[in-house]
């Protein structure tokens, strides 16, 4: 009985992998066979001319806030006369019609032009590296799964063993199997059965997990790869030699995927007669697909090709439409002028982004007809579609704001040391310099606002750097105490930084007591108002106190400020900008012994009266 047994046991070993990898050879000797038919001139004729390159070196690189100017050194090897150079690769990131060359003594330059070749396949290193890693990836997925379809048939082999075992038994024919042969079988389907299911479960975590590795290569290979195809890219300069000796070319391009912007740390130290250091930081994104390593480099907030002389300013005409029309805009400017001036903003902010593109085409014209559209559509904007309110809500936010363009100060920074900033897809910081700078502390309160007192002070930059307008991180030592947006400073100009809550500081504002009486026809309103400041600190500080009173454009409001002590800020400034606002503020010197009972208190009332029949209908900031 036992020969039924071995020929079962038979049955279950032919169904394994060895029959699977058999076929999966005879699948692969097509090719093979195709190998060895091909002849080295075929070869030779199939693949593409390989050209000469020049070598080269990035030796220079100036970020601009869109695009980034590369300057390459491209060795002239020694003799006279004509010579081209051939440079490569280009990255894909780079703008066909920006290249020029600059040649040197003996070296003349006749012409520099750009050209794509294709080719096979994508000869960047990373990029061969995630191909190989994929393509390995699949090739193991392809075992994987080969194996996975044998564990599978050896289980359904299992299973008809099963289905043998279970016939004998039931019918009882002891010439099928004896007992023991029975039991040994029963124990080999079990035993096999568990075996192979834990098989095919590892097999498909393994398979899952190739399956998430692969995607993940892919996703890098996709983002590597965005916008570029298999080609190459080659620089052909031609250079008429005198002097026989080897030489240097400078060949210039733009790239776009690159930017910076500014970052800044203040630390401000525990001791007030410490300086506050500035440290200046770039955020550069680098994604030309092209590494920068160890070259000079420059930040400029300057558009390439564009700031070098001014543009042409053209008449601006007025158009006149009957008065009452659909489309005036003394009517419509009472119904959604708000959402008409911010269409036209828009408006302008597209036609101004399509001036680089037509200066980078040496379509001066175009350029210069889109910023004089682009200036039409802001006067349009403000002369007819801009409220009063507006007006004044934005010249008391931003009183040195300028009209039309957003354009920035044009500032070029050269970094004193050589940097390595590799293509890749996340920010990356370089240092721009350090800063020393004296402080004027003083603490400033608005208590209507917040019962926190802030630490600020004054600081002079005395650099030789402007401070761009960016995101500034405040430290008090190692601290971190909060985020601040630091505006334009330019060489020599004071500015002030905030250094986060100082809890030794407090400040409290109450309305002490409110009246109402009449005059004749009107009513009169009456406020008195306490603000208390404690000072734990162990020395004098310096607090800049603000409050406010209710402020009205209309003459049937009268607001009159009555008694105040101490007395408001003599600041030129403040009398001149803000106390017309009803804005109050205090210059304060706050002792270290006024806390509790011996708190200082500051001290006003005022009045507003408006005619008895009328009523205030509420209030509201702008």
């Amino acid at each position: 009985m036992k020969k039924y047994l071995w020929l079962a046991l038979g049955l279950a070993v032919i169904a394994t992998p060895i029959g699977i990898a058999v076929s999966a050879d005879k699948t692969a000797a097509p090719a093979a066979a195709a190998d060895k038919n091909s002849t080295p001139a075929a070869a030779a004729a199939a693949a593409p001319a390989t050209p000469k390159i020049a070598g080269s070196k990035i030796s220079h690189v100036t970020v601009y806030p869109n695009s980034a100017l590369v300057t390459r050194e491209v060795d002239v090897p020694a003799g006279t006369g004509t010579i081209e150079l051939i440079v490569n690769p280009l990255p894909p990131q780079t703008l066909d019609n920006t290249l020029y060359s600059e040649g040197s003594d003996g070296l003349q330059v006749l012409s520099t032009r750009y050209r794509q070749r294709p080719i096979r396949e994508d000869t960047r290193e990373e990029v061969r590296k995630l191909e190989d890693e994929l393509r390995k990836l699949h090739q193991n997925a392809q075992k994987i799964q080969a194996d996975i379809l044998a564990a599978t048939q050896n289980m359904q082999m299992i299973a008809k063993l099963e289905d043998f075992t279970a016939a004998g038994a039931k019918t009882g024919d002891k010439s099928a199997l004896n007992s023991e042969s029975a039991i040994a079988l029963a124990k080999y389907v079990m035993e096999s059965r568990a075996a192979k299911a834990k098989e095919v479960v590892v097999m498909q975590q393994q398979l899952q997990d190739n399956k998430e590795q692969s995607e993940y290569v892919q996703r890098q290979l996709r983002d590597l790869t965005a916008g570029t195809s298999k080609v190459e890219r080659d620089a052909v300069i031609v250079i008429e030699k005198v002097n026989a000796a080897a030489g240097k070319v400078k060949l210039n391009y733009l790239v776009s995927a690159a930017s910076w912007k500014p970052q800044y740390k203040f630390r401000a130290g525990k001791d007030e007669k410490e300086n506050v250091r500035l440290e200046y930081l770039a955020a550069v994104i680098q994604q030309t697909g092209e590494d920068w390593s160890g070259v000079a480099m420059t930040l400029s907030t300057a558009q390439p090709m564009l700031n070098a002389a001014p543009p042409d300013l053209r008449v601006l005409e007025v158009a006149v439409i009957p008065r009452g029309a659909p489309n005036d805009p003394m009517i419509a400017s009472g119904k959604g002028g708000q959402g008409q001036s911010m269409q036209l903003e828009q408006q302008a902010k597209s036609q101004r982004g399509m001036v680089q593109e037509n200066y980078l085409k040496k379509d001066v014209g175009n350029a210069v007809k889109l910023l004089n559209e682009a200036a039409a559509l802001d006067a349009t904007r403000e002369l007819l579609w801009t409220s009063r309110d507006d007006l004044v809500l934005q010249n008391f936010k931003n009183p040195n704001k300028r009209s039309g363009s957003d354009e920035g100060p044009s500032v070029t920074c050269h970094l004193p040391t050589r940097l390595s900033v590799p293509s890749r897809h996340d920010e990356q910081i370089i240092e721009v310099a350090k800063i020393e700078l004296a402080p004027d502390y003083f603490y400033k309160a608005v208590p209507v606002l917040t019962n926190h007192v802030y630490r600020q002070a004054n600081l002079t930059n005395k650099s030789k750097y402007v401070l761009l307008p960016g995101e500034a991180t405040m430290y008090q030592g190692t601290d971190f105490v909060g985020r601040m947006n630091l505006p334009l400073v330019a060489i020599g100009e004071q500015f002030t930084a905030g250094f986060g809550v100082d809890p030794q500081m407090q400040v409290v504002r109450q309305m002490i007591d409110k009246t109402r009486t009449t005059q004749g026809g009107n009513q009169v309103l009456k406020f008195e108002y306490r603000i208390t400041v404690n000072s734990y600190k162990p020395e004098a500080v310096k607090l800049e106190l603000w409050d406010r009173l209710p402020h009205a454009e209309v003459e049937s409001v009268g607001i009159v400020l009555n008694k105040i002590a101490p007395e408001l800020s003599k600041d030129s400034l403040y009398i001149r900008e803000n106390r017309p606002n009803n804005l109050l503020r205090w210059d304060l010197e706050i002792k270290p012994d006024m806390n509790g009972e011996k708190a200082f208190a500051v001290n006003y009332d005022f009045q507003m009266a408006l005619d008895k029949q009328m009523s205030i209908g509420g209030l509201q900031t702008r």
